[in-house]
């Protein structure tokens, strides 16, 4: 089991104490699991305050003695109520916050009503700030990301001997995430935007893949139940038909995300041009994601690309079910900044990490394309996800 150590905590404090000055903030109150784990390196039932200088305070209620072993923070208390945070902040040598940051994007509304009261503070959101610390990557963070990578590439390469005549979606999914399981997948995928969930990605076959649902994806997919109405359905794979594998991988809570398409037997020449485009627009991306560059105008360049190829109509999406992006950060989450988005104005920076999708719907038909996982460079964006990104086509046959 890996441990964050202490220096990485150290420059991920600095730097949001960096933010909280900018910001005129005495301080963050920070309770939401990535965020605690960006900048504590636990998920132990805790809050994390971070003055705007000194030593942050980790309070924890459950598990007070694995939060002591998981965090390399110097100051760790018990915690047995919220109400406790003012005299714990006064024990440490800090008085009462006037003006006091929290994740207002994701925090519940009863703990933002509830820490305003008992710290009688000035609450402001922090969460950009947040997010905007953690978008660029630390070489350790990196590492983790490379991690995940290598459990992506042994998965998808069993693609060829998983995917037979008949299987269904939702047992091939399941061939697939016992592989990723085996190779330390923790089985969970991270999502900051409220009420969207996943469950390791999406894998359809066919029209399937075209089914637009509730999530924030270009793909939806018919999904088991209207409780969960996205990713494999009991859709039995037949031949000559994409099947569409777009999982996150994730290591040591790191994630990068990745789309590869099979077919048995081989798939009309419509789709496997409107593959190799999406290809060419990827490595367009690739090339011009250098700093400076907004995501807006990855975007636009994308959307252009994919027009002039006579794509307009079934680029990431289809019709009003259409996303207006074509690639997202990742880390800890599956849908971090920068986003490569319609009117996007933060520019990339060296070290942040996305994930560039560009996909085309049929509607009948099903979806190819392809996604890779890249760290941003002065030279352009380097990919991180391995394997090759064309269409692999498979016998179909059952072994023995």
């Amino acid at each position: 089991m890996r441990y964050t150590p202490k220096t990485e905590l150290d420059t991920r404090i600095t730097r949001l104490q960096q933010q909280l000055a900018a910001r005129q903030l005495d301080g963050a109150l920070i309770v939401q699991n990535a965020d605690l784990f960006y900048f504590a390196g636990t998920v132990q039932q805790s809050q994390l305050y971070v003055p705007r200088a000194g030593e942050p305070i980790l309070m924890t209620r459950k598990s007070f003695k694995r939060a002591t072993e998981e965090s390399a923070l110097k100051c760790i208390v018990p915690l047995s109520s919220p109400r406790e945070v003012p005299r714990i902040l006064r024990e440490n040598g800090y008085g009462a916050p006037r003006y006091l940051g929290l994740e207002m994007d994701v925090l519940p509304a009863n703990l933002f009503l509830a820490f305003g009261e008992i710290l009688e503070a000035q609450c402001e959101d922090i969460s950009p700030a947040v997010r905007r610390v953690r978008a660029v990557k630390s070489e350790y963070e990196l590492a983790a990301l490379k991690r995940a990578a290598r459990i992506g590439a042994r998965t998808l390469r069993a693609g060829p001997a998983l995917i037979t005549e008949g299987i269904t979606e939702v047992e091939l999914a399941g061939k697939f995430e016992a592989i990723a399981r085996s190779l330390g997948h923790p089985g969970h995928v991270k999502f900051r935007l409220w009420n969207n969930d996943v469950f390791y990605g999406h894998l359809m076959a066919g029209k399937r893949a075209a089914l637009p649902s509730y999530l924030s994806s270009p793909t939806g997919g018919q999904g088991l139940t209207p409780a969960f109405p996205h990713g494999p359905s009991e859709h039995k794979i037949r031949r000559g038909e994409p099947v569409f594998v777009d999982y996150a991988f994730v290591s040591d809570g790191y994630i990068v995300d990745q789309t590869r398409v099979f077919a048995i037997g081989g798939l009309p020449d419509k789709l496997m041009r409107a593959h190799q485009s999406m290809i060419e627009i990827q490595n367009a991306i690739a090339r011009a994601a250098k700093p400076g560059v907004t995501g807006g105008e990855i975007y636009q360049m994308a959307l252009e690309m994919a027009e002039e190829r006579g794509y307009r109509d079934h680029f990431q999406g289809l019709g009003k079910d259409r996303v207006m992006f074509v690639g997202h950060g990742v880390g800890l989450e599956l849908d971090e900044y920068p986003l490569l988005a319609k009117g996007q104005a933060m520019p990339l920076e060296e070290g942040m990490v996305i994930a560039v999708e560009p996909k085309v719907n049929f509607s009948g038909f099903g979806t190819v394309g392809v996604e890779n996982t890249y760290v941003i460079t002065e030279q352009g964006a380097k990919r991180i996800t391995l394997t090759p990104d064309d269409i692999t086509i498979v016998d179909g046959k059952r072994r023995a």
